[in-house]
């Protein structure tokens, strides 16, 4: 299999989702410079000293300016309390878009709690519970 190791978002203001995905997530947010394309290193994991993460499963990734040929990416953020991430994700500028049946989670069985946002930058990103948390 080809496990997802990186993950890349457009965005039209880089210093706006550097604080949206901070203060939501607690994420590492780092600009590269104009030499790498104003490139948005996003680190949501530990890594070790080859910079590969060192939770088994945890991805890191990045932002890179929006431009006319936005694609929109598909990725689901893994939160420990999904009705507390909601709330931060309002607190942060973004918008919660609940489940399919309105604001609240939807329960996919054995799978766990799931709700759709936005970010501040348009993006649509999912939000999981996994099973086993509280």
């Amino acid at each position: 299999m080809n496990p997802v190791v990186h993950f890349e978002m457009p965005a039209e203001d880089g210093e706006r989702v550097k604080a949206f995905y901070a203060k939501a997530f607690g994420w590492q947010m780092q600009t590269m410079g104009p030499e790498m394309g104003n490139y948005i290193l996003a680190s949501t994991t530990e890594t070790d000293g080859a910079g590969r993460p060192k939770m088994p499963g945890a991805i890191n990734g990045g932002f890179f300016p929006k431009t006319d040929q936005h694609n929109v990416p598909s990725l689901v953020i893994s939160v420990d309390d999904i009705n507390e991430a909601m709330q931060n994700v309002a607190q942060a500028g973004g918008t919660v878009l609940g489940g399919q049946n309105g604001s609240e989670p939807d329960v996919i069985p054995g799978v766990g709690l799931f709700v759709s946002i936005v970010d501040t930058e348009g993006n649509l990103v999912g939000l999981m519970q996994p099973v086993g948390m509280p």
